[in-house]
């Protein structure tokens, strides 16, 4: 009886999933473009759990890897390149348009080896000097990316890169709707089940470690590393791995926002960015997988909901308090309380894991 509850729930989910988008579509684009953004988060959330909950390595410059996989992508698929270096338009005259499927690799591994090069010289380092290393590697990425465009234009600088090529799926760009079975599908519907798809490979791949030998070996450095070394354990290869792991996730998610917004500039990937990723997975409950996705969802479907509720706050002050300020009050006071009711996360699983 139990089994068929299950398999009975699964499929509930699975259909609820499906006709998400449909049902959202009606109210408008913006819906649907908030749960597509929030399925990129919940990419990076699972990748930063790899790091945090897993191995429990505290890691405040995650963002790093997000931008470098979205400029990857936008450079590798955008005229930017070419607009800076004449001679890359001699032997590309249509342009450079490298197909998502080639990109999206690359930028899983160049995001894991800038992740190793994290990792590699951190790995004495715990607690809170670790968050001060990475929280500084995550701001040079970003301070890198916004002066790339002297003495050579490579990344435009501050005014950031635009006309990225979206994602074509068997020769149709999903920026672009299409029509089947009396069903209209909208861009931001076709990148959902595209995002959607990803992100359940993901979850799949994290179900994977998790209970793999290098996942137990990863929560055994979390709880003790001195106790794993004493054991056997090689913390350093680990470690690393973690990093290198983690950092995939980081890239992937980058080239699928750099598609999916078809314009990046260096303001997307500020400290804020990186302190939301960690603040989802901490809060969903480090280390357990159900847990970290719904402290995803949570913290970036909320604070766009809240837009709603916050301007007629400000209509009823008199226009004496700023509904953008509201606003974030509001998403500070709801992360104060839900901590303050669920110290261990919304859904831990046993001990958070949360590193010391």
């Amino acid at each position: 009886m139990k089994i068929l509850k299950s398999h009975a729930s699964t499929l509930l989910l699975a259909v609820a999933l499906l006709v998400l988008p449909l049902l959202l579509q009606p109210l408008g684009n913006a819906w649907v473009r908030i749960v597509d953004v929030a399925l990129i988060y919940v990419l990076l959330a699972l990748g930063l759990n790899i790091v945090v909950g897993f191995a429990g390595l505290l890691d405040l410059g995650y963002v790093a890897f997000f931008a470098i996989g979205a400029y990857l992508y936008a450079l590798l698929a955008s005229p930017q390149l070419l607009e800076s270096w004449a001679w890359l338009q001699v032997h590309f005259p249509q342009g450079l348009h490298t197909p998502w499927w080639v990109v999206l690799p690359l930028s899983a591994v160049l995001a894991g080896i800038f992740g190793v090069l994290l990792g590699a010289p951190t790995l004495k380092l715990r607690g809170d000097y670790l968050a001060i290393v990475t929280l500084g590697f995550g701001e040079i990425i970003r301070v890198f990316m916004n002066n790339l465009d002297q003495p050579f234009n490579i990344t435009n600088g501050p005014k950031g890169i635009g006309g990225i090529d979206p994602i074509q799926m068997a020769g149709h760009p999903l920026s672009k709707k299409i029509s089947w079975m009396g069903f209209e599908f909208n861009s931001v519907t076709l990148y959902y089940y595209l995002f959607l798809a990803t992100v359940l490979l993901a979850v799949l791949i994290c179900y994977r470690l998790q209970n793999s030998r290098i996942g137990r070996a990863w929560m055994a450095i979390r709880e003790d590393e001195v106790a794993a070394q004493a054991m056997g354990l090689n913390t350093r290869n680990l470690k690393l791995l973690a990093f290198a792991l983690g950092a995939t996730f980081g890239g992937v998610a980058g080239s699928f926002f750099a598609a999916f917004q078809r314009f990046i500039s260096p303001e997307s990937f500020g400290l804020m960015e990186s302190v939301m990723v960690v603040a989802m997975v901490v809060l969903g409950g480090a280390g357990h997988i159900p847990g970290v996705i719904l402290g995803a969802l949570l913290l970036s479907i909320v604070p766009e909901a809240l837009r709603y509720v916050a301007t007629p706050l400000q209509d009823l002050s008199g226009g004496r308090i700023d509904a953008s300020i509201l606003r974030q009050l509001l998403i500070a006071l709801t992360m104060v309380l839900a901590m303050l009711c669920r110290p261990q996360g919304l859904w831990p699983k046993g001990k958070t894991g949360v590193p010391r």
